[in-house]
């Protein structure tokens, strides 16, 4: 995987991708060490982030290795009318890889082929948000045991959920069972669906979240994304599809667990937070150990 770019989940095999949540669990027992010293990681993220961004450089930080970049275009020369290639070829002068989100779709792979060191796409608009992804599978590795024959329940915005697309495709390889749950407006994609039907998976689409939840080992919950929408009034139309209430988890499944990517609106209750079927806040932390085993293997480092 040594200086192999990361812009799609599809980029690494099954093979890879258990590698990496191999080495995260080595890190997870050692997050702090000092293997980065000689090495410069720039973050460049034109759209908003607290989690993605700060857990990148949470990584970079316990490894011994330096930030550089931007958290708002607004402060750089893209305002003064620079080109994502100008500022890509500039950017990789200083560093030896670069993590990038934008909000233009293709925008990650745009990058990779134009760049002289790894592009790491944390998030490019709605397409795909690959180290999520790989974060979100050994979260579901660490509290199921495994990552075959699952039944996972998905539910929210499918439709631009980048971080469901890309979930949907790396389980695509663990024989998962999928529950897909939303407003008929955010039904997932047929060219994400596309992938399940490959693998001859089984999948199932819902309105009302309360009728997966019995029988799900997992339980995706996503946030309607207010940014995504064109038209505010068809937004507010559904922002409140779904909210999960502590009261829905009671007859559960004894290893069932509640993830989201975050941040949160309204869909779930903080009345969540204390059953210890809420997971999103350690799925959270485990963005940290993921994202040091991904760098620490695109540089050619373990």
């Amino acid at each position: 995987m040594k200086n192999k770019s990361l812009v799609s989940i599809n980029d690494y095999s099954k093979d890879e991708q258990l590698k990496i949540l191999e080495l995260a669990k080595e890190f997870e027992k050692n997050p702090v060490q000092n293997i980065l010293q000689d090495h410069v990681i720039a973050s460049l993220f034109f759209e908003p982030s607290t989690r993605t961004r700060l857990s990148f450089e949470s990584a970079v930080n316990r490894l011994g290795g330096k930030i550089v970049g931007f958290s708002e275009a607004s402060n750089t020369s893209v305002k003064k009318g620079e080109s994502l290639r100008d500022t890509i070829l500039t950017i990789a002068n200083y560093s030896d890889l670069i993590v990038m989100r934008n909000p233009i779709e293709g925008s990650a792979r745009f990058a990779s082929e134009i760049s002289p060191v790894p592009i790491i796409n944390a998030g490019d608009g709605a397409n795909q948000h690959p180290t999520q992804t790989l974060l979100d599978l050994y979260s579901i590795l660490k509290t199921q045991g495994t990552l075959d024959n699952l039944n996972v329940a998905m539910v929210g915005d499918l439709k631009y959920g980048r971080t469901i697309h890309s979930l949907v495709i790396a389980l695509c390889n663990f024989n998962t069972t999928f529950h897909l749950v939303s407003p008929v407006e955010l039904k997932l994609p047929s060219s994400v669906k596309m992938h399940i039907k490959e693998r001859k998976l089984t999948y199932h689409q819902y309105t009302d979240m309360e009728e997966v939840i019995p029988n799900a080992d997992i339980l995706y919950m996503t946030r309607i994304q207010r940014e995504r929408f064109s038209d505010p009034l068809e937004y507010e139309r559904i922002k409140n599809a779904y909210n999960l209430d502590v009261s829905m988890i009671k007859n559960t499944k004894e290893d069932f667990k509640v993830l989201h990517p975050l941040p949160r609106v309204n869909e779930i209750n903080i009345n969540v937070d204390v059953n210890p079927k809420a997971y999103y806040f350690e799925q959270a932390l485990n963005g940290v150990f993921v994202r040091q085993a991904l760098i620490a293997s695109i540089l050619g480092i373990r």
